[in-house]
């Protein structure tokens, strides 16, 4: 699942994109204002980390012409700015939740997975396919109550076919979830996680559970 990092702050940005990069999730990171703004146009995000004192454009500006434009996905603000002015202000514009520097990364990484909850619609902290079963808390998926071995990118497919119940993922839609734009990779690449997914799936639930391939349409998850 890829998100947006808005965070001047070099060394702090670092610090958080791995952190949540750990919690398996594809994170990009934008230092400035003018920069999110211009990957926000373009880009779509499951959510965006949002500092309010920024270069080139303040992350407020930032929000308001993120929702002008129409854009529904959450946002969680990250800022040293703890007034209630600028909390009311932020959340007015539309922000979807307020976190005051400094603060526990544990409490970020909460938020952040409530958050990504909600915007799927996915109130149930256990997502289910047959057998197969994501903890949405604790990140973590399992097989008849076994814990899963993936890799970040095996996790991150997925996790977005998981989150999908029912729907076929386009090819181009999973890559732009899986893969930040810096990532050295193309839209085959895909097709070998997809691969290994099958191969894993296939080994712990003796082929009950699977991806099934729509040829012109996406990849979907399923029970047999």
């Amino acid at each position: 699942m890829r998100i947006l990092l808005v965070e001047d702050h070099q060394e702090l940005s670092h610090w958080l994109a791995k952190a949540l990069r750990d919690a398996r999730l594809t994170v990009e990171v934008a230092h400035d204002g003018a920069d999110a703004d211009a990957l926000l146009h373009t880009q779509e995000y499951a959510l965006v980390i949002l500092d309010l004192s920024l270069p080139r454009m303040d992350g407020l500006d930032v929000l308001k012409r993120m929702r002008a434009r129409g854009s529904k996905t959450p946002v969680l603000i990250l800022t040293a700015r703890g007034g209630l002015q600028d909390r009311v202000q932020g959340l007015n514009l539309g922000a979807d939740d307020y976190l005051p520097k400094p603060f526990e990364l544990a409490e970020l990484e909460a938020r952040v997975k409530a958050l990504l909850r909600r915007a799927q619609g996915n109130e149930a902290v256990v997502l289910q396919c047959g057998e197969l079963s994501f903890d949405t808390v604790i990140r973590q998926f399992f097989y008849a109550q076994a814990p899963m071995s993936l890799t970040p990118r095996e996790y991150a497919v997925l996790e977005v076919l998981m989150t999908r119940p029912g729907q076929a993922v386009p090819k181009d839609k999973l890559f732009d979830q899986v893969f930040a734009l810096d990532d050295d990779a193309n839209l085959d690449a895909i097709e070998i996680y997809i691969h290994r997914l099958r191969k894993k799936l296939d080994s712990v639930s003796q082929g009950k559970v699977g991806i099934v391939t729509l040829r012109g349409i996406g990849y979907l998850l399923e029970t047999r």
